[in-house]
């Protein structure tokens, strides 16, 4: 049984989204987590859930020189989320 991540969104279950992740992980495809965790936080169910999302999405974006580290950061220091 999977958990919806948010209401409203049908497909979009955390069963999915985790084997979407999983997959790319085996890949290597940081271009695709750095997509799949930016969605995860979109559809997070709290605002700490959605900056783990964020954070994993933004390592991977700096670590493959991602266009969007810069829009990931931003997001991150919106929510107070660096020292």
């Amino acid at each position: 049984m999977s958990e919806s991540l948010t209401e409203g969104k049908p497909g979009l279950t955390r069963g999915g989204l985790d084997r979407r992740l999983l997959a790319a992980h085996e890949a290597g495809d940081k271009p695709a987590l750095v997509r799949l965790y930016a969605e995860a936080a979109d559809h997070a169910n709290d605002l700490d859930a959605a900056c783990f999302y964020l954070t994993h999405a933004y390592i991977f974006a700096l670590d493959a020189g991602h266009a969007d580290a810069p829009k990931l950061h931003a997001r991150l220091k919106a929510e107070g989320r660096e020292a």
